[in-house]
C-alpha cells in the first residue's frame, strides 16, 4: 500500500503469489531404489533357484503330520499363556501386597524364573525325576496318604506346560502389575470408601481399566509363547517344528520343511495380531474420543481415496455452491 502526498489517494497493490517449492526427500528415493533392487533379487533367487523346491513345500504344506503338529503347538500356546496369565495375575496381586512375606515370596519367583533361561527349565522340569522320583500327598513332616511315580505323572507333555507356563507366569505379572498401577489411585479410595472389599475392587474397578495398558503386551507374549513352543523339541515332546524334523529326517530336504512350518508359524502369528488389534480397540472405549478405524475401514478409505474420481466431487462441490440462493454477490463494493 502507497500514499501520495498531493492527492490524499491510497492506492493499494495486490501481493504477488507465493511460490509454494516441495521439499525434496532425496534419502526416501535411494531407500526406495535399494529395496526395490533386493525385492527383484529374491524373486529372481526363488524363480531361478531349483533348490528352493517349491513343489516339496506344497506337498508337504497340508499334510496331516503337519496338521497334527500345528494343532500340538495351538495347544500348548493356549494351556501355556493360561496358566501364566492365571499365575501372572496372583503373582501381581501378591507383589502389591501390604504383608512383607507374601509381597517377597513372590518377588523371588520372579526373580528365579525370569533369571533361568525357559530351555534350562523344560530339561529341569523332564528330569524333575532324577530329584524326586515320587510325588506323595499327605501331612507335612508326616506321613503320606498317596504316591505316585514322577514319571507317570510329569511326562513330556506336562513337562513342557511346567516349564513354559511357570516361565510366562513371571513375565506376565510385571505387565499385569504395571496395568495396575497405571489405575489412579483415587479409583481404589473411592471404592473403599463404599464398603467395597479388596479383591472385589481388584476384580470390578482395577482390572478393568488396567485391561488397556496389560492387554498391548500380552499379545506380544502370546505371539511370543507361540514361537517358544519349538523349544520343546529338545525334550521329545511335540509340535509343529518337530513333525517337520520327522519328515526332514526321512526325505533330507531340511530347508523346504523348515520353510513349511515357518509359514504355519507366520499365518497364525497373523491371525493372533489381528485378534489382538480388535481387542485393544475393545477396550479402548471410553479412554480415546474416536476409535481407530479398522482394517477394512482403512482399505475402504484408502481405495476411495486414491480410486474414486475427485472431479466428480469438485463438481458436486462447485453446483451447490453456484446455486445456493443466500449466497452473497462477490463482485463490487456493496
Amino acid at each position: 500500500m502507497t500514499e501520495q502526498a498531493n492527492t490524499g489517494v491510497v492506492e493499494r497493490t495486490r501481493p504477488e503469489a507465493i511460490r509454494a517449492v516441495p521439499v525434496r526427500h532425496p534419502g526416501r528415493w535411494v531407500a526406495a531404489a535399494v529395496i526395490a533392487v533386493l525385492v527383484a533379487m529374491l524373486a529372481n533367487n526363488l524363480a531361478t533357484n531349483y533348490r528352493w523346491n517349491g513343489w516339496l513345500i506344497r506337498q508337504y504344506l497340508f499334510t496331516s503330520q503337519v496338521f497334527h503338529g500345528l494343532l500340538a503347538t495351538l495347544w500348548l500356546t493356549v494351556i501355556a499363556m493360561v496358566v501364566g496369565v492365571v499365575g501372572g495375575v496372583i503373582l501381581a496381586v501378591m507383589r502389591l501386597s501390604d504383608n512383607p512375606i507374601v509381597s517377597s515370596s513372590a518377588w523371588v519367583y520372579i526373580w528365579f524364573f525370569r533369571g533361568t533361561p525357559v530351555l534350562v527349565q523344560l530339561i529341569f522340569w523332564y528330569n524333575i525325576a532324577a530329584l524326586f522320583p515320587t510325588i506323595s500327598v499327605g501331612i507335612p513332616f508326616g506321613p503320606g496318604f498317596h504316591t505316585w511315580s514322577t514319571t507317570s505323572l510329569v511326562t513330556t507333555f506336562a513337562a513342557s506346560i511346567l516349564g513354559l507356563g511357570l516361565n510366562e507366569a513371571a513375565y506376565m505379572s510385571e505387565i499385569v502389575r504395571a496395568g495396575i498401577l497405571s489405575v489412579d489411585e483415587g479409583q481404589t479410595e473411592a471404592a473403599c470408601a463404599l464398603g467395597m472389599r479388596r479383591l472385589l475392587i481388584m476384580r470390578r474397578v482395577v482390572l478393568p481399566q488396567a485391561m488397556r495398558v496389560i492387554v498391548p503386551p500380552t499379545g506380544n507374549e502370546t505371539i511370543s509363547m507361540l514361537k517358544t513352543t519349538s523349544l520343546v523339541s529338545v525334550i521329545a515332546s511335540f509340535d509343529l517344528l518337530v513333525s517337520v524334523q520327522r519328515i526332514y529326517n526321512a526325505n533330507y530336504k531340511i530347508i523346504p520343511l523348515l520353510l513349511v512350518a515357518s509359514i504355519w508359524y507366520l499365518v497364525v502369528t497373523s491371525i493372533l495380531t489381528a485378534g489382538q488389534y480388535y481387542v485393544e480397540r475393545y477396550f479402548a472405549r471410553g479412554s480415546v474420543r474416536e476409535l481407530p478405524p479398522t482394517p477394512p475401514q482403512r482399505l475402504r478409505e484408502f481405495l476411495g481415496r486414491n480410486f474414486w474420481p475427485r472431479h466428480a466431487t469438485v463438481a458436486l462441490v462447485s453446483v451447490n455452491v453456484n446455486v445456493d440462493p443466500q449466497d452473497p454477490p462477490r463482485g463490487g463494493d456493496s
